[in-house]
């Protein structure tokens, strides 16, 4: 017996497997027309028979990096990866930033002249960011979202959906004869409202720089000319808010939600103000709760006054079912009382 054929009885599945495999690559990498090899020109995107010529294949796309590793530590060292894109700045976060601290990349001070030489080139990046009016529009309203969005313990989210208004309303020429800060804080409120996560009015134009009465025109002009689909708010939406304000339990917020279901469906909630419907729904809660939560409390939360509180929270807990019946008198007696001394 030969020493191939020996070699050949010892080799075992495994190997054979793998050169079945090898053999059936090869026959695909092989000319259609002459049976030729075929190879990759990687440099035009094509795959051509090396015996005939023939374009097997062309304008294939490499999808791997256009540098080379050896091994896993050059790889790791080569990669690079950045800061997705976002909209909340006015360039996408694409530019340059230089940082305000005058320090080297060791952590050490920069002498005078490194620092007025940084001073400089912190100039020049500034100028070349926003080029022309529009940029420093957009810069500006952006920090303004940021900022309020910032105080009113909104989401990023939300943030990056009102940046995408403002883009809007800036690219259809909406702004001339608006203020900035007016166009931004509609914005602002549009995205909190679309992404579920309201703020009242009161709240958002506690935060802003323009009035309230400004504040509602810019939206509804908004809203209009951008043809933005907004539901009317739920007062159920506000409730987790408040009752996290209030220290209040997840038993006081489930039964806030189920008085709003109840007065929804008998046709309470229609014409009221969602803000003070959630505040008095929180009250009612407490008190089936019991909780220790006063009407002052809640309106200092909510930013609603008690008078509203008092008027809500009877008819919330008259329209509920399953509410106490002895609860239900103490009001009647309550509102009988008041009216005799008005009267």
């Amino acid at each position: 017996m030969t020493e191939s054929d020996t070699r050949t009885q010892t080799r075992n599945p495994t190997q054979e497997q793998e050169q079945k495999q090898h053999q059936s690559d090869e026959d695909i990498r092989t000319c259609p027309e002459c049976d030729g090899r075929l190879a990759t020109d990687t440099e035009h995107g094509e795959t051509v028979c090396g015996d005939c010529g023939l374009v097997v294949e062309e304008d294939e796309i490499d999808h791997g990096p256009e540098w080379r590793a050896f091994d896993s530590a050059e790889r790791d060292k080569k990669s690079r990866v950045g800061a997705p894109t976002t909209n909340m700045m006015h360039d996408k976060g694409l530019s340059t930033n230089i940082g305000w601290q005058d320090k080297d990349a060791y952590g050490r001070s920069l002498s005078s002249r490194q620092r007025e030489k940084m001073q400089r080139l912190r100039t020049w990046n500034e100028r070349f960011r926003t080029r022309d009016s529009k940029e420093r529009n957009l810069k500006q309203a952006l920090g303004e979202i940021d900022r309020m969005a910032s105080a009113l313990g909104l989401p990023e989210n939300v943030r990056e959906t009102a940046s995408v208004i403002y883009r809007r309303a800036l690219e259809e020429d909406l702004l001339p004869g608006r203020s900035i800060e007016g166009v931004s804080t509609a914005a602002l409120y549009a995205s909190a409202r679309q992404a579920g996560t309201p703020r009242s009015l009161d709240e958002i134009s506690r935060v802003s720089r323009v009035g309230k009465m400004e504040l509602t025109r810019t939206y509804r002009y908004i809203v209009r000319e951008l043809s933005l689909e907004i539901q009317p708010a739920d007062p159920e939406s506000y409730v987790p808010r408040f009752v996290s304000q209030l220290d209040g339990s997840d038993e006081a917020e489930r039964t806030a939600k189920r008085l709003l279901r109840s007065a929804k469906n008998n046709g309470i909630t229609s014409g009221k103000s969602p803000v003070g419907l959630a505040a008095a729904a929180v009250y009612a809660a407490s008190l089936l709760t019991n909780e220790k939560v006063t009407q002052s409390e809640v309106s200092e939360v909510a930013n609603i006054s008690e008078v509203t509180i008092r008027n809500r929270y009877k008819e919330l807990l008259e329209a509920e079912e399953s509410a106490p019946r002895w609860i239900i008198l103490e009001l009647l007696l309550e509102s009988s009382s008041s009216q005799n001394t008005a009267h």
